[in-house]
């Protein structure tokens, strides 16, 4: 994962303690028969766990499972443990009578585990072994791919996602593709205990992004809390003047201020970032979206005009605040946080075919951790499409690999997760007052535009630093959910 600084107000991000399982897949009767064999093979699950504890997961080593009992025993500790995602690693030929009774009973993802020892078996190093027996036993030490197709079969037959990994326990890039599961499964598991709040409503006749709460919470497990503006305004009446003044100086050093906002408006907008910090710690909210017209009520529009450099420092503070109400992006935001890409809000607006280049940027909250420098603030004498006027912010995403993500509507499965790779790239940009980048996609610019909308998504979506179209690929197989990369 990228690494990034973040701004003084930063804290550890909000995710839940992952709970991986793992265990060995082996046979009972071979133990007796070959000495040595099970011990051998719990070293290969020894290495695979360090593996997954070093992502920040607490591990349950189930040990080698067997046999019936065995597979009642470990279901017995994955549900005492909660855990949220299980690792089959199978080390030798295993019955798929085993794997069932621990599948079924156990009710969390799988990922099976295909990995033997090395590249190859020394075949004249065992043909030179004097006893038959060790070398069957050597044999069996390589039969990790031996019981696959019965164990796929088994996973069609029953309707379970069939989730697998094959290599070796050598290559860098199998250690990896663990890992990405695991960061997978924090995403699942994060949003699963997430409470998102809702304040406001939609921006009137945005079709695109209005979606339907109850499906999006079944699928990705989340609590929307709606809240309201006027809780919001009261704790901006409330918050002291001393506070104002501290978070001021706060801004200060976060934001390159632009000398032309006024102390008004800065004080105005910290005490709104106050009352926001308030607000979200009553309600425990993960995340939030917001849009609200603010006309009649002096201070419910005094509170949504200056809510921009608030919505920004709550954004760096893994709690993602996406504009316009859009439900769907607030949750493509978090996604890309909790993988540590940060996660802004954005949307493309124009082509720069000139240099094959794409421009992309939105009003409102920015993402300081991943800008290209310091954010900067500046006021604006209108928010275009929108009523007030007040202090924004404008920054690109720094320069490098980037990810798109969008949560979108699908018909099959309720959403589905839409990816682009891309880079964020140097050159000029428009000082509006928003956030604003230019990013080149492999395909091209016009290839790429042509591709997204294919896809149907809204026209928001998220962007975070780094490239993470594999691990978004292995959230969606967790979530259930469909996946298209354009690029």
């Amino acid at each position: 994962m990228p690494e990034q600084s973040s701004p003084s107000t930063a804290t550890t991000n909000n995710a839940p303690v992952l709970r991986v399982a793992i265990c060995g897949l082996g046979l009972e009767t071979y133990w007796a028969q070959f000495a040595g064999l099970r011990e051998r093979l719990c070293e290969y699950v020894d290495q695979v766990v360090e593996w997954i504890a070093a992502e920040g997961a607490t591990v349950t080593h189930l040990g080698i499972v067997d046999s019936f009992e065995t597979a009642s025993a470990a279901v017995s500790r994955i549900r005492r443990e909660e855990v949220d995602l299980l690792f089959l690693h199978v080390t030798t030929y295993a019955l798929s009578a085993t794997v069932l009774t621990l599948v079924r009973r156990a009710g969390v993802p799988v990922v099976v585990l295909n990995l033997q020892p090395g590249e190859a078996i020394e075949y004249d190093a065992v043909n030179a072994l004097a006893d038959r027996t060790a070398m069957t036993g050597e044999w069996l030490a390589w039969c990790a791919a031996c019981p696959m197709p019965e164990i796929a079969n088994l996973f069609a037959r029953a309707g379970w996602s069939f989730r697998q990994e094959n290599g070796t326990l050598n290559d860098p890039s199998t250690r990896t593709a663990v890992a990405q599961w695991a960061q997978a499964a924090r995403v699942q598991a994060t949003l699963a205990r997430a409470r998102i709040g809702l304040m406001g409503h939609y921006y009137s006749g945005m079709l695109d992004i209005v979606t339907d709460l109850t499906q999006l919470a079944i699928v990705f497990g989340v609590h929307p809390e709606i809240v309201e503006v006027d809780e919001l305004s009261a704790l901006a009446a409330a918050v002291e003047a001393s506070a104002v003044k501290e978070r001021v100086r706060e801004f200060q050093s976060i934001f390159d201020i632009r000398q032309d906002c006024s102390g008004e408006e800065l004080a105005l907008a910290a005490r709104t970032s106050l009352a926001l910090d308030r607000f979200v710690a009553a309600h425990r909210l993960d995340a939030l979206a917001y849009y609200y017209k603010g006309t009649g009520n002096l201070a419910n529009a005094e509170t949504m005009r200056s809510i921009i450099l608030g919505t920004s420092l709550l954004t760096a503070r893994h709690v993602p605040v996406a504009g316009e109400y859009e439900v769907k992006n607030t949750l493509a935001m978090k996604i890309l946080d909790i993988l540590g890409a940060g996660g802004s809000f954005t949307e493309y607006y124009a082509m720069d075919l000139r240099n094959d280049i794409v421009l992309m940027g939105h009003d409102g909250p920015g993402h300081a951790t991943i800008a290209e420098g310091k954010v900067r603030v500046r006021p604006l004498e209108v928010y275009h499409g929108k009523v007030g006027r007040g202090l924004s912010v404008e920054m690109s995403v720094k320069h490098g690999p980037v990810t798109l993500l969008s949560v979108a509507e699908d018909g099959a499965h309720g959403y589905k997760l839409v990816v682009a790779q891309g880079e964020s790239v140097s050159g000029p940009i428009l000082e509006i007052g928003n956030t604003n980048s230019r990013y080149r996609f492999p395909v091209g610019a016009s290839e790429f535009v042509a591709r997204w909308n294919m896809q149907a998504t809204a026209h928001h979506c998220a962007i975070g630093v780094g490239h993470l179209a594999e691990v978004l690929e292995k959230v969606a197989s967790l979530m259930g959910m469909s996946y298209s990369r354009v690029c």
